[in-house]
């Protein structure tokens, strides 16, 4: 099931996902616990503020008892700042365990991304990944903060109200709560109609992050083809569903406050009507009529809250469905090698090798080749032909159905997929930096690579020159995606990138087809210099680029069409790659 026809399911309150979050919390149970007694000791002190002023009103002001008035207020003034204190405990540590819980629970959510196949993010939008390991998660906080342990100390706090009320006066308790039937009806209407219409919100919410990752990444791409207009267009629609979805919510909310205080309004009336009488023939004291409205507003106020946090709680469970079922996709590559890599010696040998990305439609059909250690092995073809999904299953990014791929003549599937991707460098055609120095984009932040190797590697490959001239050299900040650097400066940086890492086995793909020629003569040289006494694999666009490499596969629909150098290949009748090479140099004739 794909994560949009998960989203389409009706929120339903789950205490299997209630359990799963609470036991996030189980790292931090000290702190779970020491706010659950907060909330049970709030709840007694919190509400005996009336019970103490009906005492006030009936044992001293009308007895005229300056000194018992005094040391009631006394005690009303403790219970007060006593209560503060408490609720201050009890706030700040529920927010600080939500926060606790989230943070942890984020480096999870991103290190199990981290770990999926990379055909999971072919089918699914950055904007929906961005939204549950932010959004959701930020959702699984309130549960904490403005759910579970809130809702548990207001209905700790309703229960300690009405015994404080019955205390006080049964029959004004009783009239209290007659009008408590129309709350609970309004509150559970309330309550289903905020439901649906926060799960709109979310939805609209991870619609509008999808359009607007993607929109802004390919706004290049929007502004080349005057395509502004209609994509605004498109854009208003999504914002607008996402308004409606919120006025929604609030036009629910508008409805319900009033009918809230208008059944709060009747039930004061009553209780004014009827503790009149009380008072008239006895039955009720003074003390009570006046402590009465006070009960009645710390009544309705948490249960008026109650259906909003319980809405916060599920729509928090809601979301952490979302963030469980990507925790639990096990679109991952499985990793059972044992066979430990100090270093290879580089022979690469597909054997009958069949892959497809949908399991069904097979890309590479049957194919079988043989690179010796040390060599370069060149792949040509037309697009589409499945020259890049080599490289990818070489790299184990992507299992393979059928046939083996053996590295050293061992299976790749024996070595772990760590050691072996940390033999293996790729440099590719569209060069992606990240926003940071020249330095961390060549080392990628691991701090055993030293300022020295990566001056080396850069003299060696003949980026030297260029970095030098950067404001600041190495240190010289890239924006994101290396924008502020020209195609084939990035190209440079993750070339010495790869010669850092010291990899056996060199994949270079389509490295200088965006490559202007003034450039690639200093890519060439580059290239040379990376693949000199290690196995290389190219895959090239420019035919002219790999004239010496020692093998060269041609490829079409997935199948391999010929193999053998360029000058074999050359001598081929009618053969797909003299084809290729005879098409490109009338290309380069003309112009």
């Amino acid at each position: 099931m794909t994560l949009s026809m998960k989203e389409e399911k009706k929120p339903e309150f789950d205490l299997v996902v209630l359990s799963k979050v609470l036991k996030l919390a189980a790292p931090y149970k000290g702190l779970f616990i020491f706010c659950l007694v907060m909330a049970f000791i709030m709840a007694p002190i919190a509400n005996s503020r009336p019970m103490i002023i009906s005492k006030m009103v009936d044992d001293h002001i009308f007895t005229k008892d300056l000194d018992g008035l005094t040391m009631w207020a006394v005690i009303y003034l403790v219970l007060v700042l006593l209560n503060a204190v408490i609720r201050y405990l009890f706030t700040y540590y529920s927010n600080y365990l939500g926060q606790s819980v989230i943070k942890d629970l984020r480096v999870k959510v991103f290190d199990h991304i981290s770990s999926l196949k990379l055909r999971f993010f072919d089918q699914t939008p950055v904007g929906k990944i961005i939204t549950r390991t932010i959004g959701d998660v930020q959702a699984i906080n309130e549960i904490f903060t403005q759910g579970v342990l809130t809702m548990l100390a207001d209905i700790l706090g309703i229960f300690a109200i009405i015994g404080f009320m019955m205390y006080n006066s049964w029959r004004l308790t009783l009239i209290c709560l007659a009008t408590m039937p129309l709350m609970i009806i309004a509150t559970m209407i309330f309550k289903e109609k905020v439901k649906v219409a926060f799960f709109k919100v979310r939805n609209e919410i991870s619609a509008m992050n999808s359009f607007l990752q993607e929109q802004i990444s390919g706004m290049q791409v929007v502004q080349m083809f005057n395509a502004e207009k209609q994509e605004a267009e498109k854009f208003k629609k999504i914002n607008r569903k996402y308004t409606q979805a919120n006025l929604d919510a609030i036009e629910y909310y508008a409805i319900f406050y009033p009918v809230v205080e208008l059944i709060s309004a009747i039930a004061l009336a009553l209780l004014v009507w009827w503790g009149s009488k009380g008072i008239w023939n006895h039955t009720i004291s003074p003390g009570a009529f006046v402590a009465f409205p006070m009960y009645l507003n710390m009544l309705f106020r948490p249960i008026r809250m109650l259906a909003d946090k319980f809405n916060t709680l599920q729509m928090g469970l809601v979301a952490a469905n979302r963030v469980f079922n990507l925790l639990e996709d096990d679109a991952t590559i499985p990793d059972y090698g044992e066979k430990a890599i100090n270093k290879l010696k580089g022979e690469v040998q597909f054997k009958n090798v069949g892959f497809a990305y949908d399991e069904e439609n097979f890309v590479l059909d049957n194919i079988s080749f043989k690179l010796p250690a040390g060599q370069t092995l060149a792949i040509v073809g037309s697009t589409g032909s499945g020259k890049t999904t080599i490289i990818n299953i070489l790299n184990r990014f992507y299992d393979i159905q059928k046939g083996n791929i053996l590295i050293d003549k061992i299976d790749i599937k024996h070595y772990p997929k760590k050691e072996l991707r940390d033999r293996v460098a790729m440099v590719l055609q569209d060069v992606f930096l990240f926003n940071g120095t020249v330095m961390d984009n060549i080392r990628l932040r691991d701090g055993s690579i030293t300022r020295e190797k990566i001056i080396e590697a850069s003299k060696m490959i003949g980026a030297h020159p260029f970095i030098e001239k950067l404001p600041g050299e190495y240190d010289f900040v890239i924006t994101e995606r290396g924008s502020n650097l020209s195609m084939g400066q990035r190209q440079l940086i993750s070339f010495v990138r790869a010669l850092v890492f010291d990899p056996d086995i060199l994949i270079l793909d389509e490295a200088t087809s965006s490559i202007d020629s003034e450039t690639e003569s200093i890519i060439q040289y580059a290239i040379e210099k990376l693949i000199e006494k290690r196995t290389s694999i190219i895959i090239a666009h420019r035919l002219s680029t790999i004239r010496h490499a020692d093998k060269i596969i041609v490829l079409d629909s997935g199948k391999k069409m010929e193999e053998g150098t360029h000058e074999e290949l050359l001598d081929s009748e009618d053969g797909f790659y003299k084809k290729l090479y005879e098409k490109q140099f009338e290309e380069s004739m003309l112009t």
